[in-house]
């Protein structure tokens, strides 16, 4: 029999390499159904006269309907079936993004928005879950920042396919249909087979596995039983007391002040930079993609060096406070397009660059039902941040005639952020916390 070192470093190989790249492929299909409405804004909002205003509410009213399922659908990953669920959502986004195409109205664009919010929410969650049920908490913000690298990988991809249906030659115009209403059509198929395949290639246990061998297979089983065992000696508290306290709470805030920022920027990064630049919408699309090259390194650099310095808090906090400043240099130049498009090349560079360490705080200090209901917790009060930011820039854009107001906006936030989440005790001290609060509802019963 192999020595166990060799049974480990074989075991944690083999299941990132059947795992995290389909998962990042799923995510990247997720995440351009999610921000696809950036790019045919270059076209649509023309085409069906909305407004600045109308198009950032319609962008954003799908993080509402996201919140409403979000601690539901994790709890069904943990309590149920991760294949299942997460081939559901596929299927069923992939059908509502393919509708987007057909919207005639404001209303219709709202309501289809926000039915796709719906459909799509429980998906990260549920997979930040359904990693804890095959990476051990080391190496989870790897595992997560291999995932999360899809944000900026989708905008790589979906830039310049956008940009090639919308402006190549004019643009496609198949069947009546316009370059922007492609876009919606061609990016909402896959979600459809992927939803299929999902169920038939994703494992929801390690002792499922037929891919693993048994020795793996007990290696790893055992070693997230024994973590398992080790947050319930000491952190075993029912879901309702995890979502109640104070840190899960400011949890929830962080990632809804970073998401507003986040999204702000990602949903209204084509057209400053259209506006900026005055160039065609094909090149605009190209010089989009640019931040999101530097923001997959940023984002793999900041997981990998947390997880070596098993710490998360600064990890998260600095890079939100380096958008911050670089997103408020940006209007500060807004005389200078060349030095204005750099400072927002950086500013959404680094917003997404907090996401490993940030998702591996939570799992780190809860585990099973509890985990889930918070990380859907916290998913879905900070996904609102993503109808907050976009509206918002749209909203003070039409009040004042200017993006620079709504900019300033999303760069408060992003300091919020950054501050709250450096007012999290540290893991040990969260931990301990937990167990009084326990202990106090224990007695006062």
């Amino acid at each position: 029999m192999p020595p166990l070192s060799d049974i480990a470093a074989s075991a944690r190989r083999r299941i990132a390499r059947r795992l995290l790249p389909f998962v990042f492929l799923l995510y990247i299909i997720a995440f351009l159904d999610r921000v696809n409405v950036a790019y045919a804004a270059l076209q649509m909002t023309r085409a069906l006269g909305f407004s600045a205003e109308v198009f950032g509410f319609g962008a954003g009213i799908f993080f509402v309907g996201y919140f409403l399922l979000e601690i539901p659908g994790a709890l069904l990953v943990e309590k149920w079936s991760a294949k299942a669920w997460i081939a559901r959502i596929l299927i069923s986004w992939g059908m509502v993004t393919v509708l987007v195409a057909f919207v005639k109205t404001a209303h219709q664009f709202y309501w289809v928005r926000f039915f796709l919010g719906m459909a799509e929410a429980g998906f990260f969650p549920g997979i930040i879950v359904y990693l804890t049920h095959w990476f051990r908490s080391e190496d989870r913000a790897k595992a997560v920042a291999l995932f999360a690298a899809a944000v900026p990988v989708s905008n790589i991809i979906g830039s310049p396919l956008a940009g090639l249906i919308l402006g190549f030659r004019g643009g496609v115009h198949w069947w009546g249909l316009q370059g922007w209403q492609w876009i919606f059509i061609l990016e909402g198929i896959p979600a459809l087979v992927f939803g299929v395949i999902t169920f038939f290639y994703l494992t929801d246990w390690p002792r499922e596995a037929c891919w693993l061998p048994p020795d793996e297979t007990q290696w790893i089983t055992a070693e997230l039983e024994r973590e398992k065992q080790e947050k319930r000696a000491s952190r075993s508290f029912t879901v309702w007391q995890a979502l109640a306290h104070r840190d899960v709470i400011l949890l929830a805030l962080v990632y809804f002040f970073a998401v507003t920022g986040s999204y702000g920027v990602s949903f209204w990064l084509p057209t400053i930079v259209k506006r900026l630049s005055g160039l065609p919408n094909l090149t605009v699309t190209l010089i989009s993609a640019i931040p999101y090259l530097l923001g997959l390194a940023a984002m793999m650099l900041v997981g990998w060096s947390s997880d070596r310095r098993g710490e998360r808090r600064w990890h998260t906090a600095l890079p939100l406070f380096a958008a911050g400043v670089a997103l408020a240099l940006s209007v500060t130049t807004g005389s200078r397009p060349v030095a204005s498009l750099l400072m927002l090349t950086i500013a959404t560079a680094c917003v997404w660059a907090y996401l490993p360490s940030f998702w591996a705080l939570p799992t780190a200090i809860l585990s099973e039902a509890a985990a889930a209901a918070s990380i859907g917790l916290i998913n879905s009060v900070g996904n609102l941040g993503g109808f907050v930011g976009p509206y918002a820039v749209g909203y003070l854009q039409t009040a004042a005639g200017s993006t620079a107001t709504g900019i300033s906006a999303l760069v408060v936030s992003l300091f919020l952020a950054g501050i709250l989440v450096l007012s999290l005790r540290p893991a040990r001290s969260l931990t301990q916390a937990l167990r009084r609060s326990q202990v106090q509802t224990a007695a006062a019963k």
